[in-house]
C-alpha cells in the first residue's frame, strides 16, 4: 500500500466516521488517535502495519 492509497483510505473512515457516527472532524480525527494507540499497545508486532496505514499525520 502507498502512502497516497493510504491517506485516502484515512481520509475515507474520517469522513465515514463523521457522517455514520455524527461526529465533528476533531471527534473523528481523535478515534483514529485512540485506535492506532489502542492496536499499538496491544499488538506492538502491528507497529509497523499501523504506522504504514496512519503514517505519522494522526496525532
Amino acid at each position: 500500500m502507498n502512502k497516497d492509497n493510504a491517506q485516502g483510505q484515512v481520509n475515507e473512515l474520517v469522513e465515514r466516521l463523521k457522517t455514520n457516527a455524527n461526529l465533528s472532524d476533531e471527534q473523528a480525527q481523535q478515534v483514529l488517535v485512540t485506535l492506532k494507540d489502542f492496536v499499538v499497545e496491544k499488538y506492538p508486532m502491528l507497529q509497523g502495519a499501523v504506522s504504514s496505514i496512519f503514517g505519522g499525520d494522526i496525532k
